[in-house]
This record gives structure tokens, C-alpha cells and sequence, in this order.
């Protein structure tokens, strides 16, 4: 285990009967990009407090960088850049200014953050926004200002607790580009980002991928192996009306699930089972005066696997 950056073994932190993180191990080299993906009160967030020592874990160990996070957990805590889901910025200092601060409480000296700083400005898009007063940034450019006082400090381990929250799809999009830039580039100097989400979409952009219910990880693989999992297994339907849709294919014997997306369905069948259901549904669906527009097999996406992975 020594060539992981990150090496966290059963990790468990209760709350009287509430069990947030039930027996978790991580184990992240190098470079990766890892996303702890789950819905709200999955436990991701007391994770990553575990992992960067803001929590003491009931069981389990946490070394990060070669590093003991519960009996050395300065040093630990001196290879990680950590950007939590509120903005914590102070508004009334300009960008340069939190920067600065961040920097010169882990000891850098101005020789040392300030050329760091305007380097890691120019990367996030913000060298021309360096005198404004945080309070006067975007929800985009505070994304971004708290993403560069992470880094100021050349962290190995960046964890991101969900970043996008709450935010426009351009500003998401503009984030992700980032972060994957980051990674490999001169200025992230071949840090690795876990980063806690409950999207999807951001899942699929991740190296891999753990998936996280009642506080315990139910999966993990790459984005692609996990959609393997589902290969043949899902199609899709648009028609109306959805009410009628829904309840015919839920009849099916074949059917394991019905999901909306949006304004189709995803439905699920069994293994071997997508060209039989496909020859019945359209007869089934015309019986009980629903229309169909559309019937076919597609790839599956990671939220459908999710959903399987989660029914078990």
C-alpha cells in the first residue's frame, strides 16, 4: 500500500445510532481523479473530515502522504488543500489578500506565495481579478478563489466537497475543466483530487468512482466498468401518456425498474431479457391506450447503475 497517496482502512464514525461512515477504505494513487459519489446524508462529507483530520474516526486509519493523519496530523494536514461546500473566503479582503492569509498561515513567506499565487491566479482565470474584494466575486469566481487558496500551498491531496453545489451548469462545466486540467499540470505538480458529488455527470468525469449509501461504499471501478454492469440491460422509452408508460412496463415480468429521466423512462430489465421485453411492451402499452414514440435499447448511464447497485 505504500504507492498510494492515500491509504484509509475501515474507517467508522457514529453518531449515536446514526452510523455516517461504516467500515469506508480509500485507496488513491498519484494523479487521480476520484469522485465519492451519493445523495445527501451518504456519508461523503464526514469522509473527507475523516481524511483531512477534522473528525476523529471510532475506528480505522488514515495516512495521507506518508502520513498518520491521527498521530501526525500537522504534517498530514501540510499535503492537503481542502475546499469545503460554503464558500469561507473572507469578502472584505480582495482575492490576492485571502490568498495571502491562507499562505502565511502555513508559514510561506511572501518570496514563496506571492510569484505561487499569481501563477495559480493566471491558471483559474482570475490574474485580472486579484484586487477585488471577495464579496464582490461571482458564485463562479469564489468557486475558483477557494480553489486557488487550496493550492497555494502545493498540496498532494486536493478534496473537494462538492464544489458545484448550487451552482449554473457553465459554472459546473468551467469548474470541471479546471480541475481536470489541474491534474498533470505544472501548476497541480501531479496532485490527486477527491472530489464528493451527487451528480452523475461529474461522476462519469472521475478516474473512479466510489459509490456511497448509508454511510458504506456499494461499488467502485472506473465510470466505464461500472456502466459495464448494466451492458444490454436498459432501454428507453418516450411516449404518453408517462403515467400509463410507467405502469405497463412496471407489469412486465422481465422489468426490474422504472426510472424517469426527464421526459422519457429508463427501464430495466433482466439479464438476457432486453429483446423479449422490447417485442412485448409496444403490444402492451397499445392495449392499455398508451402511445409510444420511441422503444430501444441504450447505453447505460451512471445513475442507472446507481439505482441497481442501491436496490440490492
Amino acid at each position: 500500500m505504500d504507492d498510494y497517496l492515500v491509504n484509509a482502512t475501515g474507517l467508522k464514525k457514529s453518531y449515536g445510532a446514526n452510523h455516517a461512515v461504516d467500515g469506508v477504505s480509500l485507496y488513491i494513487p498519484a494523479g487521480e481523479i476520484y469522485g465519492l459519489v451519493g445523495a445527501d446524508g451518504a456519508g461523503k462529507t464526514t469522509t473527507l473530515r475523516l481524511l483531512v483530520g477534522a473528525l476523529l474516526p471510532d475506528a480505522g486509519a488514515v495516512n495521507v502522504c506518508g502520513y498518520d493523519v491521527l498521530k501526525q496530523t500537522e504534517q498530514a494536514r501540510s499535503t492537503i488543500g481542502y475546499l469545503s461546500q460554503r464558500f469561507s473566503m473572507y469578502e472584505d479582503l480582495t482575492v490576492l489578500e485571502n490568498i495571502r492569509f491562507f499562505a502565511e498561515i502555513r508559514g510561506l513567506s511572501s518570496s514563496e506565495w506571492l510569484p505561487r499565487s499569481l501563477e495559480i491566479l493566471d491558471f483559474v482565470g482570475l490574474e485580472k481579478f486579484k484586487d477585488r474584494r471577495a464579496g464582490q466575486l461571482s458564485g463562479g469566481m469564489k468557486q475558483k478563489l477557494g480553489l486557488a487558496s487550496a493550492l497555494v500551498t502545493r498540496p498532494r491531496l486536493l478534496l473537494l466537497d462538492e464544489p458545484t453545489t448550487g451552482v449554473d451548469p457553465v459554472t459546473r462545466q468551467d469548474f470541471w475543466q479546471l480541475v481536470i486540467k489541474l491534474v498533470g499540470s505544472r501548476v497541480g505538480e501531479g496532485v490527486s483530487v477527491i472530489i464528493s458529488t451527487p451528480y452523475m455527470d461529474e461522476a462519469s468525469r472521475c478516474h473512479r468512482v466510489g459509490f456511497m449509501k448509508n454511510g458504506r461504499i456499494i461499488a467502485e471501478d472506473t465510470p466505464y466498468n461500472l456502466r459495464a454492469l448494466l451492458n444490454e440491460r436498459i432501454l428507453e422509452l418516450r411516449g404518453s401518456p408517462l403515467n400509463i408508460l410507467r405502469r405497463v412496463a412496471h407489469q412486465d415480468v422481465d422489468v426490474e425498474d422504472v426510472q424517469a429521466f426527464g421526459d422519457r423512462l429508463h427501464i430495466r430489465v433482466s439479464d438476457g431479457k432486453s429483446k423479449a421485453v422490447l417485442k412485448r411492451l409496444k403490444t402492451e402499452i397499445k392495449k392499455a391506450s398508451g402511445h409510444v414514440d420511441e422503444l430501444r435499447s441504450v447505453p447505460p448511464v451512471l445513475e442507472d447503475v446507481f439505482i441497481a447497485l442501491s436496490d440490492q
